[in-house]
């Protein structure tokens, strides 16, 4: 491995640049991650930037968490007789209403079990 450097001033610094990787779209999740691990696990964001493994880590994330979303949203529908689409036909309010509960719930367990780890 050749690293070439570039001289500024009296000081020689080396030419690093970041590989181009795929264009992955990284969802809410991907990007709530990004964060947390820029604010509190400096180590692990700088070890993935270094290793050119960013982007991966924070698609597997998003995916991972946009899969998990998914499972809970089911279970709570399957679960809760209220969340029936003959209940959503007749009382459309109260069936948006246990909606956003639970997909707040479902959130709130996936924020503290996968991205904020």
């Amino acid at each position: 491995m050749n690293i070439k450097y570039k001289k500024i001033g009296d000081y020689l610094l080396p030419n690093l640049v970041i590989d181009t990787q795929n264009n992955k779209q990284i969802g809410k999740y991907g990007y709530l991650r990004l964060n947390y691990i820029k604010q509190n696990k400096k180590a692990l964001y700088q070890t993935l930037l270094m290793k050119n493994e960013l982007t991966n880590h924070l698609f597997s994330v998003s995916n991972e968490c946009e899969e998990r979303l998914k499972t809970l949203m089911d279970n709570y529908i399957k679960s809760d007789d209220r969340l029936s689409e003959k209940n959503k036909e007749t009382n459309q309010i109260e069936w948006v209403k246990l909606m956003n509960n639970y997909k707040l719930i479902a959130e709130e367990i996936i924020l503290n079990e996968i991205v904020y780890v």
